[in-house]
């Protein structure tokens, strides 16, 4: 579905990224980890159109979306639940997912969207005229995640969802991504915790130095090789 070919990339005169190619097959959960400063939360940035690219292409389905506003990405099926949350914390939870149904094909399912959310994430539903400032982290990240549903994206892209959880909510997200993955979604996943991303994927790549060092089936990947490459022992 998504195909990145020999990506450069960064931030004005300072490249980060480094001939990058890797592909997202339709339907599988495909995970990027990497120490701090390897380039993978760039690279989400370069396919979503908020960095611009220096060299290579990306294509979705085929289309290149190289030059493609992030908004218009959108419309195109693509939604991301960034680092961070980035949740509206003066609305409510109702409203922040009404906003994650901003494209015009999927208005129309707001309501029905907001329900399989609901039915996904049942604290939100009990919570869903409170003030999402007031959540807690675990539950914050739960609004993110919904609001990226909202869409109905064919592509996921999720950065860092477990950032700053405690053990027991982490556990209960990548149940949740587990659920997504068997649902038959594509998705994208960014994550530091590399028995959890290794244990939900269908394919791992190991970034270090805006490069991609290492692309394997998941049920092929050692942890312990995997270990030694990511902390370059």
């Amino acid at each position: 579905m998504l195909e990145i070919a020999n990506v450069r990339a960064g931030y004005g005169a300072i490249n980060v990224l480094w001939d990058v190619s890797l592909s997202v097959p339709a339907g599988q959960l495909t995970t990027i980890i990497g120490p701090n400063g390897a380039g993978k939360t760039t690279l989400l940035r370069a396919i979503m159109g908020l960095v611009p690219l220096g060299q290579g292409s990306i294509r979705l389905d085929g289309r290149p979306l190289d030059g493609t506003s992030t908004w218009n990405l959108l419309e195109q099926g693509i939604a991301m639940i960034p680092e961070g949350r980035m949740i509206f914390k003066d609305m409510t939870i109702e409203e922040n997912l009404m906003l994650g149904a901003f494209p015009k094909r999927r208005r129309v399912a707001a309501r029905a969207n907001c329900d399989k959310a609901y039915a996904m994430f049942p604290r939100l539903h009990e919570r869903r005229g409170q003030l999402a400032g007031t959540l807690s982290g675990g539950e914050a990240q739960m609004l993110a995640m919904a609001r990226g549903l909202m869409s109905d994206p064919k592509l996921l892209i999720i950065d860092e969802p477990s950032l700053g959880l405690a053990p027991v909510v982490v556990n209960e997200l990548f149940e949740i991504l587990a659920r997504l993955k068997g649902e038959g979604r594509t998705i994208v996943l960014v994550e530091q915790n590399t028995h959890k991303a290794v244990g939900v994927a269908d394919h791992v790549h190991l970034m270090q130095g805006g490069k991609v060092v290492l692309s394997q089936p998941a049920a092929q990947v050692s942890l312990e090789e995997l270990h030694d490459l990511y902390f370059a022992r």
